[in-house]
């Protein structure tokens, strides 16, 4: 295969015209509670109406696209799962049994389960997405986990995805992820991006005791060492030291937003994704909801570097979407009040400060 990187996309993302936010701001302010009363729901609100540029926003066809691949650093011993569990959880998902199937039902969302690079060969089935780039990437610890042409490939295979799904007229899109070792990547990628040292960023990811996390943190150091990327080139980055369901969701996050789609954004790893597809093209984080807190432990600080605030904090650490797919009814209640709840002129209640 070719080591020679694929072109991209321009990744032509617009950023927000504020020409409505007067507008939407009287409207919220207008409605029959106290100005602010209502916290973020507000601000998401504001938010959606100007990714959408009406007055009335609306959801059309909520999806949930969830990222699947295998990482050859499991190698080194950083996760107490074996690889074979990535497959495992793949069939799980494609059998609606596992947590993000549960959530999505509950909240009527469409779920589609891409196969980015899980070392197993699926057979059809109307949820699954085949776009393999290869059988999961190289041991990071001993070489880059991917060349150039397989990442730009997985960008591409993402990228694409999305246009589709906003093409069919999904308008809000989450975003989740499957792949034992997954978090070792997230954490060296947020380590490099955001020159942080690698014992901040680390969690137990999948349930490593103090022993395996210092072992994890200690591969992770190790291999930025060996490396030396260049932590202004996100794409070398993601090169380095992502997975191939990380490489893809960054290329349907960079897609969606061209779209002007709103964007789910989940735990560790999916704010991993974020933080390199916003320095390709920082106008995304304005298309981004983000859903939660995580109790990963580098989340809390990839949050603060991308300034966001998240609209849950449950302790949860299970990826998948499942934090996007519990926020998706907040941001179903903020387009709700929007359209829906009375104004003071409408309900002829009197104003605040009114004689």
């Amino acid at each position: 295969m070719s080591h020679q990187p694929l072109p991209l996309p321009e990744f032509a993302i617009s950023p927000l015209d504020h020409g409505l936010k007067a507008a939407l701001q009287a409207k919220i302010d207008n409605k029959t509670k106290p100005r602010g009363a209502l916290g973020q729901l507000e601000g998401l609100a504001l938010q959606l109406g100007l990714i959408q540029q009406s007055l009335t926003p609306v959801l059309q066809r909520p999806a949930m696209l969830v990222f699947a691949g295998d990482h050859g650093v499991v190698e080194e011993g950083v996760s107490p799962y074996p690889k074979e569990v990535t497959r495992q959880m793949v069939m799980n998902f494609l059998n609606g049994g596992a947590g993000i199937n549960v959530f999505t039902r509950q909240y009527g969302m469409r779920i589609r389960i891409v196969d980015a690079g899980v070392c197993h060969e699926f057979s059809a089935h109307p949820e699954l997405i085949r776009a393999k780039v290869s059988m999961g990437t190289s041991n990071f610890l001993k070489m880059p986990a991917m060349c150039p042409y397989m990442c730009n490939q997985a960008l591409v295979n993402g990228y694409k995805l999305a246009q589709a799904e906003a093409g069919a007229g999904t308008n809000v899109m989450g975003f989740g992820e499957m792949g034992i070792g997954n978090t070792t990547s997230a954490s060296a990628i947020v380590a490099v991006l955001c020159n942080l040292p690698v014992e901040q960023c680390v969690g137990r990811g999948t349930g490593l005791n103090d022993a395996g996390v210092a072992h994890k943190a200690d591969v992770i150091r190790r291999a930025i060492a060996r490396h030396q990327v260049d932590n202004k080139d996100p794409s070398a980055v993601l090169a380095t030291f992502g997975g191939f369901e990380i490489a893809m969701m960054v290329g349907a996050m960079l897609g969606a937003a061209e779209q002007r789609v709103a964007l789910l954004i989940d735990g560790f790893i999916a704010t991993a994704a974020l933080l390199v597809a916003s320095r390709i093209a920082p106008a995304i984080l304005e298309y981004c909801i983000f859903a939660h807190c995580s109790d990963e432990a580098g989340h809390k600080l990839v949050l603060e570097q991308l300034e966001a605030k998240p609209l849950l904090n449950l302790g949860l650490r299970l990826g998948e979407g499942t934090g996007a797919a519990l926020a998706y009814p907040l941001v179903q209640a903020a387009v709700n009040f929007l359209n829906e709840m009375a104004s003071f002129d409408s309900a002829n209640i009197s104003r605040q400060g009114a004689s």
